[in-house]
């Protein structure tokens, strides 16, 4: 599915990619919809304004296909109504690929992406 790039002053360049998700905490999951993503985080739609706790750590499931998912650990970084953004505070390898070759797809061009991923190793290093 194509995305549609939203370029702000921001260090990461996020895709539109919208897909359904789920966020999960402490046995409990919300259904959720995916309206961005980057390496960094994303933002998701939720059938009602978020309520969550804004300390907590929560993992999203993100199913691109039968055999492809991105598991993200996010922290919430803002709300607004029914959108809540998320920051990615830990991604596994299999799916900082899958995420990699997301964005990539999305972006088009592989200098922005390499530019994305060392703002990436530059923040983790900080």
């Amino acid at each position: 599915m194509p995305a549609q790039i939203l370029n702000e002053k921001r260090s990461f360049h996020r895709v539109f990619y919208t897909a359904n998700a789920c966020l999960h905490s402490q046995g409990k999951a919300w259904p959720c919809q995916v309206i961005d993503l980057c390496l960094k985080g994303c933002l998701l739609r939720f059938p009602e304004p978020w309520a969550g706790d804004l300390q907590q750590i929560y993992t999203l499931q993100l199913r691109l296909s039968d055999s492809i998912e991105i598991d993200m650990a996010l922290q919430p970084a803002h709300s607004i109504g029914r959108d809540t953004g998320f920051q990615c505070v830990h991604v596994g390898i299999d799916s900082i690929s899958q995420l990699r070759r997301l964005v990539e797809l999305n972006l088009g061009n592989s200098d922005l992406l390499e530019r994305d991923l060392l703002a990436l190793v530059e923040t983790a290093a900080t």
